[in-house]
């Protein structure tokens, strides 16, 4: 619809304006069009995606953010949809694909009601109503609390989150590697950090009571000494190489691997700490290691030829110093991320230190961390001197070059700083590595989640069936119309169930209508037997309803809460929408 015209309004408007219902409309469009793209990728059997860009770099998915991420939207309701993908990628690291299907639904169903004659305020209540009672059944009649994870329920989370992915064959294996990684980077958490995750440390005590009550009271320290780790995975370093299989994958436990090598084949290719020289000692260095040259504009008059010989020398022996202060401070590996040139190299050769170049200054960063060192940018010290401060250096056991596919790498073992490893994946070629980066991050997510909160819920469509039957049970105990919008929520969870099974090839009907049931009948009755028909989950392989908890198909409890949170809000962000100008870019004059 065009703008009115300024002699009817009294505005004059530069663009097009469109109000009302057909905003609705072409925001659901929208949104839907962005949900239906990433809709068959869902689940174990899901299909992945192929996606060239502009230059032709191919890029192999189904990983919904990296999909979404991928394209470029124009439309402003459908950025919503791809900002929240991220937005739950960078939060729980999994579920990013259910959570945009989840709130394309609940946009969908939202409109209907919309046209039939609600008002978009009370689907709005309505939805955080319906919110609020799914969050609270989640957590009180769902939740499996684990006081004391074993490896077990880490490796079917890590195995359930990688399911849908390449590797997702090889699960047993990842799954195992992905727990170790990490395991290995935990450490104690600070009151900052304890204080931020104040929602995990709320869920625990419910589990500590029983503990105190068997144990006299004795364990109700060490309960509280759980809580305070945390596994960054920032200090995890994922290093992908060509060649071999992906089953010859490996972790480095306190070790780093960086991509890099010998800047001189006259270079030890490993140094080992020993008893004489203490451990081995790394400079981390952000500068260039290159002969000393005068900066641009300095212009130097000699009168005497010899003089300029004298220049020269000095030039270099600036240099020498430089190196002979790194050596001196007792750098048996020097690394910069800048140039070496061959006069800086000698030295290095004749000392027997190993030295690389080009080093990726992200890669030194987290080696800096792990080995407890610092990376230096300058020399210079307040007083104008040059010197090399012996706290910036970083210690480990050993360093040695290892040949890994086509190249040779760095290795840093039994590095004694903050704890870093290292994973370095295998692969037949680029995309697979790729994806097998992104499924091993994911999955990383989910153990890291887990092990914070402590908590889980069954997988496949098994939450979602049991809020969609809660739900509208609950929605009956009202009497306003916000009734009318948590039904529809209740139908809209259902999505995912229906989406699952359709992209197994099975029948969606007859599995969700056996999903509700069994859900229906466990939470109506009182008795114990069907209780435990609350884990029902699907089974898309064979095509039936099992009890997924015991099959080992487990998310991080987290995950679910925070997705359902996400997607309901972008759903009501974009129903309160009604209005919108589009302003036409100015045209400039020629």
């Amino acid at each position: 619809m065009a703008a009115p015209q300024p002699a009817s309004t009294g505005l004059f408007l530069n663009g097009q304006r469109e109000t009302g219902q057909d905003v609705r409309i072409g925001n659901v469009t929208a949104a839907v069009a962005v949900a239906n793209i990433v809709k068959t990728s869902l689940g174990p059997v899901g299909l992945d995606k192929m996606l060239v860009d502009d230059i032709g770099d191919v890029l192999i998915t189904n990983d919904g953010a990296t999909i979404l991420q991928q394209l470029e939207v124009e439309h402003p309701a459908a950025r919503v949809l791809v900002d929240l993908a991220q937005l739950q990628d960078s939060e729980v690291g999994d579920g990013t694909t259910s959570v945009v299907i989840i709130a394309a639904e609940l946009l969908r169903r939202g409109n209907e009601l919309v046209k039939n004659g609600l008002h978009p305020t009370t689907i709005i209540s309505g939805y955080r109503t319906a919110l609020k009672a799914a969050v609270s059944h989640i957590k009180k009649g769902l939740v499996l609390k684990v006081s004391e994870l074993n490896d077990e329920h880490l490796i079917n989370a890590a195995k359930t989150s990688m399911s849908s992915k390449i590797i997702g064959k090889e699960s047993d294996f990842f799954a195992k590697l992905a727990v170790e990684a990490v395991k290995s980077v935990k450490m104690k958490a600070t009151t900052a950090d304890v204080a931020g995750s104040s929602s995990g440390e709320r869920s625990t005590p419910a589990v500590a009571p029983a503990a105190t009550a068997e144990n006299g009271g004795a364990d109700v320290p060490a309960k509280k000494e759980k809580i305070r780790h945390k596994y960054p995975l920032s200090a995890l370093h994922v290093l992908k190489a060509h060649g071999k299989s992906s089953l010859e994958s490996s972790l480095l436990a306190g070790g780093f691997a960086i991509n890099a090598m010998r800047a001189a084949q006259g270079m030890p290719t490993a140094v080992e700490s020993s008893p004489e020289a203490g451990p081995v000692k790394i400079a981390m260095l952000d500068m260039n290691l290159q002969r000393h040259r005068m900066a641009m504009g300095v212009q130097v008059i000699v009168k005497d030829p010899a003089e300029i010989e004298n220049i020269k020398k000095r030039e270099m022996d600036i240099t020498k110093e430089r190196i002979r202060k790194i050596i001196d401070a007792g750098a048996r590996v020097v690394l910069t991320t800048k140039g070496v040139d061959d006069l800086c190299m000698k030295y290095f050769v004749e000392a027997g230190i190993i030295c690389a170049r080009r080093c990726n200054k992200d890669d030194l960063k987290r080696l800096a961390k792990a080995t407890g060192g610092k990376v230096v940018v300058t020399m210079a010290d307040m007083d104008g001197n040059e010197t090399f401060d012996t706290d910036c250096l970083g210690t480990c056991d050993a360093v040695r070059e290892e040949r890994i596919g086509d190249g040779e790498m760095l290795y840093a073992y039994g590095c004694q700083g903050g704890g870093a490893s290292t994973v370095v994946l295998r692969g037949a070629n680029e995309y697979m590595l790729d994806e097998m980066d992104r499924a091993l991050h994911d999955s990383l997510c989910v153990v890291k989640r887990m092990l914070e909160s402590n908590t889980l819920v069954p997988g496949g469509g098994a939450v979602e069936a049991a809020l969609s039957v809660h739900l509208e049970e609950y929605s009956t105990t009202l009497d306003s119309r916000e009734q009318l919008a948590i039904q529809e929520y209740a139908d809209a969870l259902l999505v995912i169930p229906k989406t699952l099974a359709v992209n197994a090839a099975k029948d969606s009907s007859e599995l969700v209508a056996k999903l509700r049931a069994a859900h229906a009948k466990s939470q109506k009755s009182g008795d114990s037997e069907n209780e435990l028909l609350k884990n029902t989950g699907l089974d898309l392989i064979e095509g039936v309803i099992r009890d997924n908890l015991t099959a080992g198909v487990v998310e991080p409890a987290i995950s679910k809460i925070k997705s359902l949170r996400f997607a309901t809000e972008a759903a009501i962000t974009i129903l309160r929408i009604d209005d919108r100008i589009t302003l036409t870019p100015e045209q400039k004059q020629q």
